[in-house]
């Protein structure tokens, strides 16, 4: 038998995903087993799967020890943490909303390469915010991501409460997000709509003007904020988030995003010289928020990337003047002999 007491982090749990946690080769068919043979109790009663914790319940686990996960060594530093310089545009007791740059990934992936969901961990670990020796069921998470090469804002959690509650608030659309990109060419302004189909095999999107199987609708509000020869900097609405939606969408409508090296002008990327795509999520705003949500007081809440640096690069495109071909001499024009 194992007993754990519940935490903060563990406040609203979901008692079957606590104990898969806690006992992750646990078969799931052995997991209900034991909750209708009374082998799982809450402070001394007899629970259920559905059941949802408080900090301070004991769990009580009438189960084999070869199911349980061993207990975890001394942290040690996390490799992300000397890699990456954390910065955060803002926190408070349950929320951080942190700056990805491009090339960063947000979670990590097989090429073992460092993350922000890694960095992030290892903050809250050094300030004591999460101790990963007392944590069953939860770890700080990302709440939202954004492709390797888009930079920008992206919500993060210290609690579960507070993730359980940003992803009700994404579900029922009560948060927007706005970015700045550059484009090869003016788009169309206004509210696009479309539809895409995405290929996990070689990780691409497709997009079209009309319903069709496998095809998801988007949502896509473009605003040309200025221009500069064949180049705009244009804000966009994201209204749905679909995989690639932005790159795509602005492909589809005819001018594709600057440096996008899957949907975007070779020619342009070539002609500036650019490895990296020109988008950035620079704007995130909070609708309104029910009262009985932990995050309620984030209601009308806009938080912003100050000073953004696609802006600085917008104006260098601005500032460099391509090179005339050089011209052939003129040929000399020869008086008729008499």
């Amino acid at each position: 038998m194992k007993s754990y007491t519940a935490g903060p982090n563990e406040e609203g749990v979901r008692l079957s995903r606590f104990v898969q946690s806690v006992a992750p080769t646990l078969p799931v068919s052995l997991m209900y087993k034991g909750f209708r043979n009374k082998r799982v109790k809450v402070n001394g009663k007899r629970a259920a799967p559905e059941d949802r914790l408080h900090e301070g319940d004991l769990v009580e686990l009438y189960l084999n020890d070869e199911f349980f996960a061993p207990a975890p060594a001394a942290p040690k530093p996390a490799k992300p943490a000397k890699k990456i310089s954390l910065r955060v545009i803002y926190e408070d007791e349950a929320i951080a909303v942190l700056y990805k740059p491009a090339h960063l990934l947000c979670h990590s992936d097989r090429t073992g390469d460092a993350s922000l969901v890694d960095a992030f961990i290892a903050r809250q670990t050094e300030t004591g915010a999460y101790q990963p020796g007392k944590e069953a069921a939860f770890r700080p998470a990302l709440c939202n991501r954004l492709d390797r090469g888009t930079e920008g804002l992206v919500l993060a959690a210290k609690t579960y409460p507070a993730l359980r509650d940003m992803n009700e608030i994404i579900r029922e659309d009560l948060l927007q997000k706005e970015y700045l990109t550059i484009t090869c060419g003016a788009p169309p302004k206004g509210r696009h709509v479309a539809y895409l189909r995405h290929t996990e095999k070689d990780n691409r999107v497709s997009v079209r003007p009309s319903p069709a199987p496998g095809y998801k609708e988007i949502i896509t509000q473009v605003e040309v904020l200025r221009q500069e020869g064949p180049f705009c900097l244009c804000r966009i609405g994201l209204i749905t988030g679909r995989t690639h939606q932005i790159r795509a969408h602005l492909a589809f409508l005819g001018a594709p995003v600057l440096g996008d090296i899957k949907y975007g002008s070779r020619k342009m990327n070539e002609r500036t010289g650019k490895k990296s795509q020109e988008l950035c999520a620079v704007c995130v705003r909070f609708g309104q928020i029910p009262p009985e949500n932990s995050l309620s007081y984030l209601s009308g809440r806009q938080i912003e990337l100050p000073q953004p640096e696609i802006l600085r690069r917008f104006e260098a495109l601005g500032q460099a003047r391509p090179v005339a071909p050089k011209q052939p001499a003129p040929r000399l024009q020869h008086s008729p002999k008499k």
